[in-house]
């Protein structure tokens, strides 16, 4: 008996994704990708999703176990976003974390401008959890993971469409977890600071916008993708279960500065 419970205990691992089914947006690359992959191996059955099939399907092939699902869908699409409702199974946790930025001082932004980046970073993601929820595809005890940003807190110039957008998924995040309480499904936002993902190195920041700003963190570095999905797993798996309405700052020490 005795060492029955040894080996039990030394099995044991609180933050185990262990038969929950997780739904990742924006899973083709960066912070969504590493999620995916982290939470198969966490062993969890992963759902992915996205706009780019060729980009999915790259992930698809790095995730571990089996049973994984790939749903091609572009949240910009009530449509794709009502076709992803009906074919996701039932979740016990949603990431979302599809995004985008635009840079533009403010004295040049048009209505487009912000229909653009909040369609992808606020509505998108906010009608698929409505959809979910609508459709019970969520169970009780789930868990909503929300990628927002430390730039709604710490901004600069022409990151104004970004950063609002950011806070206000913050502002949508705290809401959820009073209202979904009740069903037990708690919500959380992980706020990175900058990820080294192709977002920094598609001609937005020049090489010297970059060697500037690092020498704002801490810790040295910019984060890797997978410094965020550590994360996220821990806020999707038991481990968290006493935490919702929380934003986890994951940002090499960048808002000590």
């Amino acid at each position: 008996m005795n060492n029955k419970k040894k080996v039990r205990s030394m099995s044991y691992n609180a933050f185990s994704l262990e038969g929950k089914t997780i739904l990742i947006t924006g899973a083709s690359s960066g912070i969504g990708k590493a999620t995916a992959i982290e939470c198969s191996k966490m062993g969890a059955l992963v759902v992915i999703t996205g706009r780019n099939e060729e980009h999915l399907n790259e992930t698809f092939s790095l995730l571990e176990g089996e049973g994984h699902k790939v749903i091609i869908a572009d949240l910009n699409s009530q449509n794709d976003i009502d076709n992803l409702i009906d074919a996701c199974p039932i979740l016990d946790g949603l990431v979302n974390n599809a995004g985008k930025g635009k840079r533009k001082p403010v004295n040049y932004l048009k209505l487009e401008d912000f229909q653009d980046v909040y369609q992808t970073n606020l509505f998108g993601m906010a009608l698929l959890t409505k959809g979910l929820l609508r459709k019970k595809k969520l169970h009780r005890g789930s868990s909503i993971v929300f990628t927002s940003s430390i730039s709604s807190y710490i901004t600069a110039t022409g990151l104004s469409l970004y950063a609002s957008s950011k806070a206000a998924v913050c502002g949508y995040m705290r809401t959820c977890a009073i209202e979904l309480s009740v069903k037990g499904i708690r919500s959380n936002a992980v706020l990175p600071g900058m990820v080294d993902t192709k977002f920094i190195n598609n001609g937005t920041y020049t090489v010297e916008d970059k060697q500037k700003d690092i020498n704002f963190y801490p810790l040295g570095r910019y984060g890797r993708p997978s410094d965020i999905a550590y994360g996220i797993v821990f806020l999707l798996s038991n481990a968290s279960s006493w935490i919702t309405g929380t934003e986890l700052v994951i940002d090499g020490g960048r808002m000590l500065k």
